[in-house]
């Protein structure tokens, strides 16, 4: 078997790769290795699960319940909550691990089981793949009173509820008219009553979830219906979640889009402000606009660089004791409040410096200018020659110097597939374009395969 975990957890076609067998074998061979401390200590694991509205997540939550009962762990099941809840109640109640079946912005007809360490943290590589060679061992057997009890957690939303509004510290949102999108998704069932508890007038699209309609034409990957509702409705904000609310997108009163970028821009600004922004750095991966970076330079903030994907922004935060973070598909981390990417959180933390300094959410956004950013995918080629052909390096630089320091080059190899993603940001569109199309033209002539 090849490495069954990706970037996020365990993800595909629910009922063909995402199996209720899969489910309990994988549940049993948590219990097994996030359970080992309980066990040592001579007391009963404890596991939180949750999902979002996706129907297959009923069957998969319940194998996942069995698989962990059955190896005597006893189950916390907290229904449909959004990640950050789910890895927040790890935390709170103490748990030894958490479960999220979840695919997050993925079509309803996916599903994925996550899972979270003690402290609500995501998994280190290392970790997932002993799970992994435990699915290949026997099973525990457990009888009588050493199987795991399986119980609803019944207060889950309220505690996780309690704890975002504390996030403000007095700040509210009296006066603000905010749009969610709740994205059909886990979202539909608390953040309207956040941001409404928090003082705002809350109207509400893609908030009523069936099973099936799961980021269907809503959400963060569909801000069309947010823009013409923020716009009939004469809104100061709007926020799209995506199907499991670890991420949120904003458009500002007249419909502009306010991405993963510029609400960093926003957060780190006011941390810096009042003194919050540990180390004054932000994280943000390779592939955030340069428009952030000069911001941030221009106010005395740096940005530490990683990988695309936020486990590894996630990483660099908990390394380094960093408070911020994210990217620009809307992933954001505030380290005080949250273990991983909260986009609930992170829309309240918006709208609160609306509030907070009574400007206009397009007046703090344009404290970053965007740089046109250009990506074309060159398939059919040798990802792994990306850094070893001279040819393809001279044509970097010189593009590079050509720039002058107004924009970037990036050639990214896929992680899977036989594709190098080539991105140009300039300070016209344009110009961007010509260079991006050069630069691709030569990656297809020098490797192809």
């Amino acid at each position: 078997m090849g490495r069954l975990f990706g970037t996020d957890g365990v993800r595909g076609l629910a009922g063909v790769d995402v199996t209720a067998e899969l489910a309990l074998s994988l549940a049993h061979a948590a219990a097994l290795v996030l359970g080992r401390s309980a066990r040592a200590g001579s007391r009963r694991a404890t596991a939180v699960i949750a999902r979002d509205p996706r129907v297959s997540g009923e069957f998969i939550s319940a194998a996942v319940a069995a698989g962990l009962a059955s190896a005597g762990v006893d189950v916390h099941d907290a229904g449909v909550i959004p990640t950050p809840a789910a890895a927040y109640l790890v935390a709170d109640t103490g748990a030894d691990f958490g479960v999220m079946v979840s695919a997050s912005h993925n079509p309803a007809a996916d599903n994925g089981i996550k899972f979270f360490a003690s402290g609500g943290r995501k998994l280190a590589d290392d970790i997932e793949d002993e799970i992994q060679a435990a699915m290949e061992r026997p099973p525990i057997a457990v009888t009588g009173r050493e199987v795991g009890r399986i119980r609803r957690f019944a207060d889950a939303e309220d505690r996780y509820l309690v704890h975002l509004l504390g996030t403000l510290e007095g700040v509210r949102l009296d006066g603000l008219h905010v749009v969610l999108d709740c994205a059909h998704g886990a979202a539909a069932g608390i953040s309207p009553d956040v941001f409404s508890d928090a003082g705002a007038r809350v109207t509400v699209i893609g908030n009523d979830p069936d099973g099936f309609n799961i980021n269907d034409g809503v959400g963060s990957t569909h801000l069309e219906p947010l823009i013409a509702a923020v716009r009939e409705h004469g809104a100061d904000l709007g926020i799209a979640h995506d199907g499991d609310a670890d991420r949120c997108l904003a458009v500002d009163a007249d419909g502009e889009i306010v991405d993963g970028d510029r609400i960093m821009a926003v957060l780190a600004l006011s941390l810096a402000a009042r003194g919050k922004l540990e180390r004054n750095t932000l994280v943000a991966t390779v592939m955030s606009n340069l428009g952030l970076k000069l911001a941030m330079a221009d106010n005395g903030i740096e940005v530490v660089e990683t990988g695309v994907g936020d486990r590894y922004v996630l990483e660099a935060i908990n390394a380094h004791g960093y408070s911020l973070g994210g990217e620009q598909s809307g992933h954001v981390i505030m380290s005080e409040h949250a273990t991983t990417g909260d986009g609930i959180l992170t829309g309240l933390h918006l709208a609160a410096e609306v509030a907070r300094t009574g400007k206009t959410l397009a007046e703090l956004a344009s404290c970053m200018t965007v740089y046109p950013q250009v990506l074309v995918n060159v398939r059919g080629v040798d990802r792994a020659g990306v850094h070893g052909d001279e040819v393809l390096q001279q044509a970097v630089r010189q593009v590079e110097a050509a720039l002058a320091g107004k924009g970037r080059v990036l050639l990214r190899p896929s992680g899977t597939e036989p594709v190098v993603r080539v991105m140009v940001e300039a300070e016209h569109a344009s110009q961007a374009r010509s260079f991006a199309d050069d630069l691709a033209a030569i990656v297809q002539e020098r490797l192809a395969i």
